[in-house]
């Protein structure tokens, strides 16, 4: 009765344990278990009872998530033998080397599996009253369920052939035990290809250039000192080709409408001839046109003020690179 007890104390110990927390099945787990197996014996060794009870513990290890390599030992109890002396207590063990597969996917849940493998068995108080010691070769079926990643119980049948006296025996058990993690399922994940990030075209910077250039009362020569501003104009244009312009001429409001007109003209022809003759702009890109006295930006009633719009004025604005 004290493996009993014993056995009991792991199966609390077990239970404990598993609430440590989840560890990853596959690959290079650890199996720890408890287990009780009903033994049925068979009739040629003078079994006053037919059956009996073996207590033991098995490790195993994963050789992949579902193939496992499974060591056991167990004692056996509550057998009694018939042999020339009496009704004699059999004391025995039994020691298992079997491989399991499992069915299903690593995880919590349930996982049937089968075994064979091979075990030695030693029994003393027999059919003479000495010890019998036995090769069997096993397999077997069951199932075990994960209540976590970590902690399992497990029910399976066993059917042990004796290859040494041609018999065949059965037990059936239930156990107790923890996975301790191996590699965790690989699972292959969906290549999803990025979206190409939107192209953001960023806005273009416009780029200005203004010409202002002054001219004397009544005259329409371009004065040197406007030169610098124009050739500044014209660098532009040509540093922009698809650019054009239109060149503006004005007047102050002296003189009679016509001869504005005509004046405003001047000035912005003489304007365009610099620009296209010194400084190498393509004519066809520059237009001239005189608005006369039509747009003052300054007041006519005084001397400032005419001197203001007696002007050309132009302007160009490119998408800069």
């Amino acid at each position: 009765m004290k493996l009993k007890n014993t056995l009991g104390i792991a199966v609390g110990s077990l239970v404990a344990a598993s609430s440590m927390g989840v560890l990853a099945q596959g690959q290079g787990a650890v199996e720890v278990e408890g287990f009780v197996n009903e033994y049925f014996t068979d009739s040629s060794r003078n079994y006053a009872h037919d059956e009996g009870s073996e207590y033991g513990g098995s490790i195993g290890y994963f050789l992949t998530k579902d193939v496992e390599l499974a060591l056991a030992y167990g004692e056996y109890h509550s057998l009694n033998g018939d042999s020339a002396l009496g009704n004699k207590d059999i004391k025995g063990s039994q020691t298992d080397l079997k491989a399991l597969y499992h069915f299903g996917e690593p995880g919590a849940g349930l996982r049937p599996y089968v075994s064979g493998g091979f075990a030695h068995q030693s029994i003393s108080n027999t059919v003479a009253g000495g010890r019998n010691s036995s090769t069997l070769a096993t397999v077997g079926a069951g199932a075990k369920y994960y209540f976590t990643e970590m902690f399992y119980a497990r029910a399976g049948v066993d059917a042990l052939y004796n290859i040494d006296q041609g018999d065949t025996e059965w037990q059936a058990g239930v156990g107790v035990g923890l996975n301790f993690g191996g590699a965790a399922p690989v699972v292959a994940a969906a290549v999803v290809e990025p979206e190409p990030a939107p192209v953001v075209e960023e806005p273009a910077e416009i780029v200005r250039v203004e010409l202002d250039v002054k001219f004397d009362f009544d005259k329409s020569q371009v004065k040197e000192e406007s030169y610098t501003d124009i050739k500044n104009l014209a660098d532009f244009m040509n540093q922009y080709p698809q650019t054009t312009t239109t060149v503006e001429g004005h007047t102050d409001s002296v003189g009679t409408d016509a001869y504005n007109q005509s004046l405003s003209e001047k000035r912005a022809t003489a304007v365009r001839d610099v620009l296209v003759n010194q400084y190498g702009v393509g004519g066809e890109r520059v237009d001239a046109v005189g608005y006369g006295e039509s747009r003052p930006v300054a007041d006519n009633s005084t001397a400032d003020g005419r001197a203001v719009n007696r002007r050309v004025e132009a302007a160009v604005e490119a998408e800069a690179k």
